[in-house]
């Protein structure tokens, strides 16, 4: 089964079990992923993560109901999943901007968000540049936070962290220390294996190094991989994000690999990533 097709499967079993508890390893299971590889694709795809998703779903059903029938508004807060009426009108509320009561009286909008449909989308006038290369293992310098995939809490927190390493002057140094296989600073992200679907990741701020480490840096080891090699042209952090679609929409489901499950990196190069032209990389290892 294509990530695509996994992807839409597990949307299926969410749509069917809303009124029911959800967890993640349970509709990780469906598309058979892990927690970490399912949210992180999922994202990628969707701009959310599931839990966003799950609670903008409910909250559309529940308004849908609130306006077509005369269930108390406590009891339907109970049936979508909060524990108590005030939750539910906080939640209700930052969807819809308006209260329950006011929705009752169809005193304004509301926000619908609809059932997702996956679909491949193959854009002959948009090529992807890419090429295949192994590589022996090599180590990587650098700084890291650690983030959780199941509450989308790396959606938010990674460019935060990049703002931080931009702001001190990490990004600086990594630049001056980068000596190793790959020239720029790395996005690297990282998943142990042992524990895949506790949906934590570590996501490091790095350079290829070889030789002495400053004591203020962590060191990691990237294993030799096959790897496939992405060209990203264009704006931070548009052209990185579209160029993520487009290998999960566009390029995995066409061709006959699927990600090996090690560190993926993105590249980036010493330039102003704000120009049209900005040069970057996404390095994903394959099997």
């Amino acid at each position: 089964m294509g990530w695509v097709e996994s992807i839409q499967k597990a949307i299926n079993y969410i749509e069917a079990n809303l009124l029911n508890e959800l967890t993640m390893e349970q509709i990780a299971k469906v598309a058979n992923s892990s927690v970490f590889h399912f949210q992180r694709t999922f994202a990628i795809l969707t701009d959310m993560s599931i839990a966003d998703y799950i609670r903008r779903r409910r909250l559309t059903l529940a308004a849908q109901e609130l306006i077509n029938s005369d269930i108390k508004i406590i009891d339907l807060s109970y049936k979508y999943g909060y524990d108590t009426p005030e939750a539910f009108t906080k939640a209700f509320r930052k969807q819809h901007d308006m209260t329950p009561s006011a929705a009752r009286k169809k005193l304004g909008k509301l926000q619908s968000y609809n059932r997702l449909v996956i679909q491949v989308s193959l854009k002959g006038a948009e090529p992807m540049n890419y090429k295949i290369v192994e590589k022996e293992s090599f180590q990587v310098v650098g700084v890291k936070k650690t983030y959780n995939c199941k509450t989308g809490e790396n959606l938010q927190g990674i460019p935060l962290f990049w703002d931080e390493v931009n702001t001190n002057g990490t990004d600086d140094l990594l630049f001056q220390l980068n000596n190793g296989k790959i020239e720029g600073v790395l996005g690297v992200c990282v998943v142990d294996e042992s524990q895949k679907d506790s949906g934590l990741m570590d996501y490091w701020i790095a350079s290829a190094r070889v030789g002495d480490v400053p004591g203020n840096l962590s060191t990691l080891e990237i294993p030799t991989s096959k790897w496939v090699i992405f060209e990203v042209h264009g704006p931070m952090p548009h052209a990185m994000q579209d160029t993520w679609k487009q290998i999960y929409s566009e390029w995995f489901p066409s061709n006959p690999y699927v990600p090996a499950g090690t560190p993926e990196l993105e590249v980036y190069s010493n330039e102003n990533p704000n120009n049209a032209d900005y040069y970057s990389e996404i390095w994903i290892p394959i099997k």
